[in-house]
């Protein structure tokens, strides 16, 4: 995926639904319909200034719940930023779970970035899905993705 204008790349840019507005232009309201769909997920967005790699705003979509020994526990499930005209996402797999992944009901063209995703590290070796949102037909394939990563242990 080639990425051009990245926004929100400022650390007093903080991503209120304001610059949210600017930055995605007519894909705000498919941000906004994501939203809105995160609780019925289970998943919390928070967003965090970083200095380093992209140096811009990214939000995390975090999964907690308590273990069954009453532990809290959190878990990462999607990476998201902010483009001219659109929002990335960044789902992030380990690889011994390419195989099982390739079973979810995604579409063709998602089942081809997975089997042919980079894998990065050495001991921990993982690869992104990645996509690239303008419209709420593309949210289905991340909603089954967010549910698979949710089922995968810590």
């Amino acid at each position: 995926m080639k990425h051009e204008n990245q926004k929100l790349t400022k650390p007093e840019e903080t991503p209120t639904p304001e610059r949210m507005k600017e930055a995605l232009g007519e894909s705000f309201e498919t941000y906004q319909a994501f939203q809105k769909k995160l609780p019925g997920l289970e998943l919390v967005e928070e967003w965090k200034y970083y200095n380093c790699g992209s140096k811009s705003w990214l939000g995390n979509g975090k999964y907690r719940w308590i273990s069954p020994r009453g532990a809290n526990k959190e878990k990462t499930i999607f990476w998201l930023s902010a483009w001219d005209g659109y929002f990335h996402i960044a789902i992030w797999f380990l690889d011994k779970n390419r195989l099982e992944l390739l079973k979810a009901n995604v579409s063709e063209k998602t089942k081809k970035q997975i089997r042919e995703s980079k894998i990065f590290g050495e001991k921990m070796r993982t690869f992104p899905i990645e996509f690239e949102i303008t419209d709420e037909e593309q949210l289905a394939d991340i909603y089954e993705l967010i549910a698979f990563k949710k089922r995968l242990e810590a």
